[in-house]
């Protein structure tokens, strides 16, 4: 007969304490999460069908979607690699510098957008360090797409690595030593034995990389200088049209944000499900 194992501590408590703790989280979801995202989608369709999809086919909204899908499609490849290779030096070798470079990846996290959009200013501006030698050569950064790249892969920068890295370290070295003991190259073991392995924690990464590349407000609106139909993202396009008084066209292209922000959330649970299920080596 096997013994009874004892119930959790958070089983004793009280039925009604546990009840009114599930209906306290459960109401601030309703309060600051669902009711919110439900407003937005009330609002864009408040005078219609047809007002909604014209706020979506005006050319200023269609080259702010195009603006931004161009630098999700350039930053979220170069954070991949980034973050891969990060993620790998850190968890894979011990070198000097090793938590200097962990410090560094941490830094976006740390920095307002707004801070590290003004850096790029600083620099990169008309009246920056480089800005002289940029205009004497024409070259555009500020003010224009490499500028609001550049602000947005910083922000970014950090996603895919903080992912990779704690599941580098608990997955150790044994597979990859193996692997090179029978004659396998350093590329045959990273893309046969380790990218397997990673490739649902790589996924996750990535999701949450474009959804915030796709997001992004502080940083992109001290670099873009809010050109209409020139450098101005969805999150920019939004906030012009909410200043000039054109609340159902500015949800309307919220609304956009929002089913990104749901996509996410579905990919995400997806990735878990199946990160979850995947059998253990």
């Amino acid at each position: 007969m096997q013994p009874i194992e004892p119930r959790p501590p958070h089983r004793h408590e009280p039925r009604i304490v546990r009840i009114a703790l599930v209906l306290a989280a459960l109401g601030f979801l309703v309060l600051f999460l669902f009711l919110p995202l439900v407003a937005v989608f009330v609002k864009a369709f408040e005078k219609g069908v047809g007002a909604y999809a014209a706020a979506i086919v005006d050319p200023t909204a269609m080259a702010a979607i195009r603006l931004t899908l161009t630098v999700a499609a350039i930053v979220v490849p170069v954070n991949v690699l980034f973050g891969v290779a990060a993620a790998w030096a850190v968890a894979k070798f011990d070198f000097p510098g090793r938590g200097l470079l962990v410090t560094i990846i941490d830094a976006p996290f740390a920095v307002s957008p707004v801070v590290s959009g003004m850096v790029f200013v600083l620099v990169f501006g008309a009246h920056g360090v480089l800005g002289p030698w940029l205009l004497a050569h024409d070259v555009k950064i500020g003010f224009a797409l490499p500028g609001i790249v550049l602000a947005t892969m910083f922000v970014t920068s950090p996603f895919v690595a903080r992912e990779l890295i704690p599941l580098m370290e608990s997955q150790g070295n044994d597979e990859e030593e193996a692997a090179l003991t029978l004659g396998a190259s350093g590329w045959a073991t990273f893309f046969r034995v380790s990218l397997p392995k990673i490739r649902w924690g790589l996924l996750y990464g990535v999701v949450l990389c474009n959804a915030r590349a796709m997001g992004e407000f502080g940083a992109v609106s001290v670099v873009s200088g809010h050109i209409r139909g020139l450098t101005n993202t969805i999150p920019l396009h939004v906030e012009i049209l909410y200043n000039e008084y054109q609340f159902s066209a500015a949800f309307a292209v919220a609304s956009l944000l929002s089913l990104l922000a749901l996509a996410t959330l579905g990919i995400k649970t997806a990735v878990l499900r199946h990160a979850g299920r995947r059998p253990r080596r």
